[in-house]
């Protein structure tokens, strides 16, 4: 299978603990894969971890083939992987437009993509003179998502875009996801495990810092006995 992201036994630390003690996450051109676990499993360390936020110490992340392990986060970011964290950390200070100028990775990126992105989120031009701290908590979530497309990014590595979220805007987020993996592959850290199946074609399922096991979604979710163990859920 064709791998753009492949991550092979990364054990990563934070200080002295040993946080991801073996993951691996292999990621298919063109797919939606979730990351999935209970709070704490390490989902968000692995995404940080592909993007050298918190270096592994061993193991290998290759995207497109390049080994990404020991090279800076930016370098990272550079070959075209783009984050959407967790919390959204946009700039609220900074109005709408002023928030997507700023994630140009070269001079013109926002022209570019500009028609693409309010396409996605006319709500977000509707706001373009708008401070980040005056937008709902949706639609910062909006920016933040289209923050990582002003560049071209092959990868988008997106950490609970649903959480804190009406459901109604939910539905809204879920529609723009499936329209970016037209253009993008995407790795999805996802809590609501009905959102998760929704959007994804494969899964990872990390337990204490190890993955424990990955599949198609759509096995998944016939597999009641695993979806209790591994993530509480009904």
């Amino acid at each position: 299978m064709d791998y753009l992201l492949d991550v092979q036994d990364i054990h990563t630390f934070i200080g002295q603990y040993h946080i991801l003690q073996g993951v691996d996450v292999h990621v298919p051109k063109g797919s939606i894969t979730a990351l999935l676990g209970r709070n704490g499993a390490g989902k968000t360390t692995t995404l940080k971890s592909i993007l050298g936020l918190t270096p592994p110490r061993q193991g290998s992340v290759r995207f497109a083939g390049q080994e990404l392990r020991g090279l800076a986060a930016f370098d990272v970011a550079a070959l075209g992987i783009g984050f959407v964290p967790e919390h959204r950390a946009i700039f609220r200070d900074l109005t709408v437009e002023e928030n997507l100028r700023i994630a140009e990775r070269r001079k013109g990126d926002y022209a570019r993509k500009q028609a693409f992105i309010f396409s996605l989120f006319p709500d977000l031009q509707r706001l373009i003179g708008l401070s980040g701290g005056a937008l709902s908590g949706g639609q910062q979530q909006m920016l933040a998502i289209a923050r990582a497309l002003v560049p071209d990014n092959r990868l988008l590595l997106i950490d609970e875009p649903s959480e804190g979220l009406a459901p109604v805007v939910i539905e809204h987020m879920m529609a723009a996801i499936r329209q970016l993996a037209t253009e993008a592959t995407i790795v999805l850290v996802e809590q609501n495990f009905l959102v998760a199946s929704q959007l994804a074609e494969t899964y990872v399922i990390i337990e204490e810092g190890r993955s424990v096991q990955a599949g198609a979604m759509r096995d998944l979710v016939n597999d009641k006995a695993t979806i209790h163990r591994y993530l509480g859920a009904a």
